[in-house]
């Protein structure tokens, strides 16, 4: 059976991105000034000596990042251990044939058959030692990391399933009154509000991190606020503001608007004597999601625990899935608590 490789998961860096090839270029040109001052050691140190060792470390560093680059697909599909070797092959390679065409070079230069020049030259084996040790540490290096970073990123998904599986006791036990209360004078509603909550519960055990329509989300959220409005009656009402947005063209993780939902009415609306008026916004600016809910402010409020707990889970979630350029706000203003999240429109 054929393996199924998912390139994401490869602990090597992708030597095709630029961000990757500045890392290359700057870490070489390093190496380049560490080895130019270790020779400092036994001759006198020159702006020459080193504009040729960065210039030959430059060559190795970039070339073997190309070679690299357009071996990317396999080297990804290989064994950790044997993309290891092959990148340490790669560059050690790449060292020996830039060092025997700068010894080969050298020797047309200056016209001489000194043994120095020769093509097995005892400085060609330096160099491609040299090559083998920093490179070989540097797989160790990739290798930690990358173990680190599955190791956190279990950890989270571990977190965030205890979390997203979570539903608030108080929501279900009051579900099951309306329920009960209304199997006897309306059994059609008492059967939606059981379908709701049938879809919400099987939303919550869904693979953490899995991303969904936002068409989907929203009616989630609208299954979630059928169940509170017929416990709350008239003093919930939701305003949604979703206009000129695709909501099957946009992605979100699953279970990120309903627990701000969720925290808006209980901690928000659910307080207030004569109710309040949750405002649910949605658009696509620049490249970047903006979702909100905002709420009307108690009199007396505190930043609840539940409410944080809330926020860190969609926070950790946006940060293993879009990384940093993902963010979540929260705020009060005049006389509303607003929560906003923003995040890439696309992957990647």
């Amino acid at each position: 059976m054929q393996r199924q490789v998912n390139e994401g998961e490869t602990f090597l860096p992708d030597f095709c991105a630029g961000q990757s090839v500045l890392v290359v270029v700057v870490g070489a040109e390093l190496l380049a000034i560490v080895l130019t001052l270790v020779g400092g050691l036994y001759d006198d140190l020159s702006v020459a000596r080193f504009a040729r060792v960065s210039l030959f470390v430059q060559w190795v560093a970039l070339s073997s990042a190309g070679v690299l680059c357009l071996l990317k697909h396999w080297v990804s599909a290989l064994p950790r251990a044997w993309a290891s070797t092959l990148v340490v092959a790669v560059v050690v390679l790449a060292t020996f044939v830039f060092s025997l065409a700068w010894r080969l070079a050298l020797a047309w230069v200056v016209a001489t058959t000194d043994p120095d020049y020769a093509v097995w030259d005892q400085r060609i084996w330096v160099h491609v030692a040299i090559a083998a040790v920093i490179t070989g540490v540097m797989m160790r290096y990739f290798y930690v990391q990358e173990q680190l970073k599955r190791q956190e990123r279990a950890e989270l998904n571990s977190r965030i399933q205890a979390l997203q599986s979570r539903i608030r006791p108080h929501f279900l036990f009051n579900s099951m009154n309306i329920i009960a209360s209304l199997i006897a004078v309306d059994p059609d509603t008492a059967e939606q509000v059981v379908e709701d909550m049938s879809r919400l519960f099987r939303a919550s055990l869904k693979e953490a991190g899995h991303e969904v329509p936002l068409a989907d989300e929203l009616d989630l959220c609208r299954r979630y606020i059928h169940i509170e409005q017929l416990r709350l009656g008239d003093r919930l009402q939701v305003e949604w503001h979703l206009e000129g947005l695709d909501q099957h063209a946009v992605t979100v993780p699953l279970l990120t608007l309903q627990p701000l939902l969720e925290n808006a009415i209980y901690h928000g609306i659910q307080p207030l004597s004569r109710g309040g008026t949750v405002q649910v916004r949605a658009e696509v600016r620049d490249n970047m999601v903006r979702l909100s809910v905002s709420n009307a402010l108690p009199e007396q409020h505190t930043q609840h625990g539940g409410n944080r707990m809330a926020l860190e889970n969609i926070r950790h979630r946006l940060t293993a899935l879009y990384g940093q350029r993902a963010r979540i706000n929260a705020r009060e203003l005049d006389d509303c608590y607003e929560v906003e999240i923003v995040y890439p429109a696309w992957r990647g």
